[in-house]
């Protein structure tokens, strides 16, 4: 937030910017619109808001808002009382019943400069770490590439703890707009349809004497007799058995696999990067066997690597590699061998998608074996 909000000052001090979560699911468009204008007739008065969702249920899964008194001169914009962290049972009962607690969306919209007035006289650390890594940032591909040690220079911090609960600037727009924070799988269930027994089911799923689950595969065949309320979720590389009310007690169990080494916690078996992905299919004792998928137009960095050599085969589209000295176009179904050490690029040259098949064989697999020469993306 705060890079985006030098960024845009540098343009427009001025501009009101609206931030907001990935993961929220919003409907009702025309009272998100209404809720927007009220929103940003007060951030023009140089409030920071946020809107207050109206709740429904005694949720403990949401922080929450205590509505103030109304901003004079506003429609439907109040001054926030206070800020309160997730709730138990018993809390988030009182506070539907109260009628005066919101839940907080965890959206908000400001001016750039005044976001930028709060946090250098709040949280000075983040503003100087984050101005100095857009000052020192590159550009290519039409991204901004902030400097990662200026950046890491920054407090890890949420805005509400940094901004939201100390500034004297903070407002709030109770809004009637459909929103979710989905942010775990017991509110996935509950956007997803669902059938007679309350079940909402995504793959290769059979249910037999289930109610109230959420079950989603990822291709393996998934079976479930007898159970109610659980969240399943299968996947190539791990399989989660949860109770819908504990579904938010996932992040501990991924912290917990974090100390334990596993790579699942932070490791998918699809990984992305900006010319395509690549998805591991097996692995042995000095062997991996992996998909890679380069788009029209992009090629991976100039590489070479001490400890394993690799054998492509081309399975659709045609690659351009560069093999030492030379460049080498393998089409479909022909392959091409690179021994240990050489150094190499693969390139997309055409207009479709890019698949090969790579086999590495080595003693040592690790994807931090590769020393990049050239790199388009600045890696």
């Amino acid at each position: 937030m705060a890079a985006a909000a030098f960024w845009q000052a540098d343009k427009d001090p001025d501009a009101v910017l609206w931030f907001m979560p990935a993961d929220a699911a919003i409907g009702n468009l025309d009272a998100l619109a209404t809720a927007l204008s009220q929103a940003k007739q007060a951030a023009e008065r140089d409030y920071i808001v946020t809107f207050g969702m109206q709740p429904n249920r005694p949720e403990t899964g949401y922080g929450y808002i205590e509505q103030g008194s109304s901003v004079e001169n506003t429609d439907n914009v109040y001054q926030i009382a206070r800020f309160l962290e997730k709730p138990d049972a018993e809390t988030a009962k009182h506070f539907l019943k109260d009628g005066h607690y919101l839940w907080n969306s965890g959206m908000f919209i400001a001016r750039a400069r005044v976001f930028l007035e709060e946090l250098l006289l709040l949280a000075p650390d983040i503003y100087h770490a984050v101005k100095s890594s857009l000052s020192s940032s590159g550009s290519d591909l039409g991204f901004v590439r902030l400097d990662e040690e200026a950046f890491g220079r920054a407090p890890s911090i949420s805005v509400d703890y940094a901004v939201a609960e100390k500034t004297t600037r903070a407002a709030v727009v109770p809004a009637s707009f459909e929103w979710m924070d989905v942010g775990s799988w017991d509110a996935v269930w509950e956007l997803t349809t669902k059938d007679s027994d309350g079940n909402a089911a995504h793959g290769n799923v059979f249910l037999d004497h289930v109610h109230n689950c959420y079950v989603h595969s990822e291709g393996a065949v998934t079976t479930v007799t007898g159970v109610d309320d659980l969240i399943i979720v299968v996947t190539r590389d791990a399989v989660m058995v949860s109770h819908r009310d504990r579904a938010q007690d996932v992040k501990k169990m991924v912290e917990r696999l974090k100390k334990e080494g596993c790579p699942e916690a932070e490791q998918h078996v699809r990984m992305y990067r900006p010319w395509g992905f690549y998805e591991s299919l097996n692995k042995g004792e000095r062997f991996q066997v992996k998909r890679i998928q380069v788009s029209p137009g992009e090629k991976l960095s100039l590489q070479k690597h001490f400890h394993r050599a690799e054998h492509w085969v081309v399975v659709e589209g045609t690659a351009l590699v560069t093999r030492d000295d030379e460049n080498v176009l393998v089409r479909e179904n022909e392959s091409i061998y690179l021994p240990l050490g050489c150094i190499h690029r693969l390139e997309n040259p055409g207009r479709i998608p890019l698949v090969l098949i790579e086999v590495q064989s080595g003693p040592y697999l690790g994807e931090d074996d590769i020393v990049r020469l050239q790199d388009v993306y600045q890696r």
